[in-house]
């Protein structure tokens, strides 16, 4: 499992400015070189957060996804998608 490097690509949307252009622009391309699994890489694609938080990353870093909007992701998809995975989530 490469959780790291989920929790990785998260703090690198907020640090390398050209990464999350990358990621703004073609999301697949952008995440062809980096180690993940199957499981992450289309998560991400699909800004499935619940699934990413579900195989252990980190709530705080996948919140760079929607703070940037990134794989589809806004405030109120990311809220309503992280909660449905967190225990007692509503």
């Amino acid at each position: 499992m490469s959780v790291y490097n989920v929790n990785y690509l998260c703090r690198e949307l907020l640090r390398d400015h050209g990464f999350r252009a990358a990621m703004k622009a073609d999301p697949a391309a952008a995440l062809k070189p980096l180690d993940l699994t199957d499981a992450e890489r289309n998560a991400l694609l699909a800004g499935e957060v619940g699934n990413l938080y579900e195989l252990g990353a980190n709530g705080f870093l996948l919140g760079y996804l929607c703070r940037f909007e990134v794989c589809g992701l806004n405030l109120d998809t990311y809220n309503s998608r992280i909660r449905a995975a967190a225990p007692g989530g509503h």
